[in-house]
């Protein structure tokens, strides 16, 4: 998944955001608004962390997100396929 996808999709994917950063309130995530500047920032001002370590951690994120998309995209299908046979 690219970022332009996670800014298109921010709302359903502020969850997990907020998973795996839980210190960063909805408030401060509504005002992301999925921008992957600014929620670079946020997490190096709110867990006091450098910029490598988090662009590194949002790389991880957002290749996660790529991964649980397509599992999630194969369930759908695979239930479609299967309410298509009854």
């Amino acid at each position: 998944m690219n970022w332009d996808q996670i800014e298109g999709n921010w709302k359903q994917l502020k969850g997990n955001v907020k998973q795996q950063w839980g210190k960063l309130t909805d408030d401060q995530l509504d005002v992301i608004a999925g921008k992957r500047e600014h929620l670079a920032g946020k997490i190096q001002e709110v867990y006091g962390t450098t910029k490598d370590a988090v662009e590194k951690q949002l790389t991880d994120w957002q290749k996660m997100q790529k991964d649980t998309n397509f599992s999630n995209k194969d369930k759908t299908c695979c239930n479609s396929e299967t309410m298509k046979s009854m």
